[in-house]
């Protein structure tokens, strides 16, 4: 009998444990992720939600049953999924997380061989078998191998930097008890700063709230820190560490569409005239400094599977997206929480001019509104009313996500969630906070009206 498996989203698998995601699913899962990669063998591992280690054992006896050969590499984080898949003969890789969501619900991420991201085609293929159940028979039963890559990815991580041009740096790292306080520990012998460590230790409870900085709420306590210790920059990862995000060193939280700019930089100086991947919700600063540093910037739509899509046509160096997501070539144009501080303690170290030198500039002349949302019912009546007041003076209209309308002195883009019936509104302008701020009132009273 079909079942209906809510816990498909628009890019992976998120939901409440046990009610939308439990072992069965997640055994059903296995088998049909199996079948449709055709899978000999597959990556996986899992996240610090206590929930975890159940249902990969579940999803390693689905894929195992289906015949396939797993190589099983323990607590990760999604970028450590990510370098199982480009670095060992696999031909997939599935990491068991729900990223920032609250305690009570897990998911899972997944990625072909060499990291590539699977399409949407793909997902709902595994959705439909895994809810029909009509999987092909096999006598083959797979093996399950452990595996640890530690040495081997922070060797890897540690290739972005050349360690003997850093100084001794103190930074803030606040792993909001996920993931991301192992790859710290794995890193801190072979650098020379001094950490001071905040929610440090992985506790599926989130004794300290939910692991996710883009909450104002939840970036306090490593803005305070910064302040405390004196610390030349402070770090914050969610749950899964696949997004870092930084504070300067007064503890100021910095815009995730600036940080774009700086590695977007940081890459051309050691690279020149490569091309660069940015999304179109904030675009005016990273524009013009890949243009200033000899690169080539193109619009990708946002989300991973676009970005990721968009880099290997375009064989970009980097891609940024202003939520904090960072893609390498050099990671199989995957998104990575690491390489971007390790980058950016580089540049320090190589630096006269603190962190918040270094985006002043850029905050001074594209100040933006950071990400606005906004509960509507009818998501595309908006966005059509939106078009029809500001489309007839606009300098120029673009649809590649959502509504981007430029003009002269200012620019907005809005789009429809994936995933909520939310609208996303970010603005921005050349070097003018007053009409930055009459313009969020403006279209702000619009959308809610």
């Amino acid at each position: 009998m079909k079942t209906n498996l809510q816990c498909f989203k628009a890019y992976d698998v998120r939901g409440k444990v046990p009610q939308a995601l439990n072992e069965q699913i997640a055994y059903e899962i296995g088998r049909a992720f199996a079948v449709e990669l055709n899978a000999k063998k597959v990556a996986v591992g899992h996240d610090i939600r206590l929930t975890g280690p159940a249902l990969t054992t579940a999803l390693i006896k689905g894929l195992t049953e289906q015949g396939c050969d797993v190589i099983h590499i323990g607590q990760c984080g999604t970028e450590e999924i990510y370098f199982a898949a480009q670095t060992l003969a696999v031909d997939g890789g599935i990491c068991v997380t729900a990223s920032h969501n609250p305690k009570e619900y897990n998911g899972m991420k997944f990625v072909q061989q060499d990291a590539k991201p699977i399409s949407s085609e793909q997902l709902l293929r595994i959705k439909n078998l895994a809810e029909t159940k009509e999987f092909p028979t096999t006598t083959v039963i797979g093996t399950v191998t452990k595996v640890d890559l530690s040495s081997q990815y922070k060797a890897h991580l540690l290739s972005y930097i050349d360690p003997a041009l850093l100084t001794p740096l103190k930074i803030v790292v606040n792993a909001g008890n996920g993931g991301a306080g192992a790859i710290i520990d794995l890193l801190e012998d072979a650098l020379p700063f001094t950490f001071i460590k905040l929610h440090h230790e992985a506790n599926g409870q989130f004794p300290n709230g939910v692991p996710n900085p883009l909450l104002p709420e939840n970036r306090v306590v490593t803005a305070k820190a910064v302040v405390e210790h004196k610390a030349d920059l402070g770090i914050a990862w969610d749950g899964d560490f696949d997004r870092c995000f930084f504070f300067d060193e007064n503890g100021r939280y910095i815009e995730g569409y600036y940080m774009v700019g700086l590695l977007a930089a940081a890459q051309l100086a050691k690279t020149p005239s490569q091309n660069i991947i940015y999304d179109p919700r904030l675009c005016w600063n990273t524009q013009a400094i890949v243009e200033k540093n000899g690169g080539h910037a193109y619009v990708s739509k946002t989300g991973h599977a676009f970005i990721k899509e968009t880099m290997r046509e375009k064989n970009a160096l980097y891609g940024g997206e202003m939520s904090a997501h960072h893609y390498f070539r050099q990671f199989a144009y995957c998104d990575n929480g690491n390489i971007p501080w390790l980058i950016l303690a580089e540049m320090l170290s190589q630096s006269n001019v603190k962190l918040s030198g270094l985006v002043e500039e850029q905050q001074q002349a594209y100040p933006c509104s950071g990400e606005l949302n906004f509960t509507v019912t009818d998501a595309q009546a908006v966005l059509t009313t939106l078009n029809d007041i500001y489309s007839p003076t606009a300098l120029k209209i673009e649809l590649t996500d959502g509504l981007s309308v430029e003009f002269t002195h200012w620019r907005f883009n809005v789009r429809a969630s994936n995933t909520e019936p939310l609208l996303r509104l970010n603005i921005e302008t050349r070097a003018d906070t007053i009409l930055l701020n009459e313009k969020t009132a403006e279209l702000t009273k619009i959308i809610q009206a």
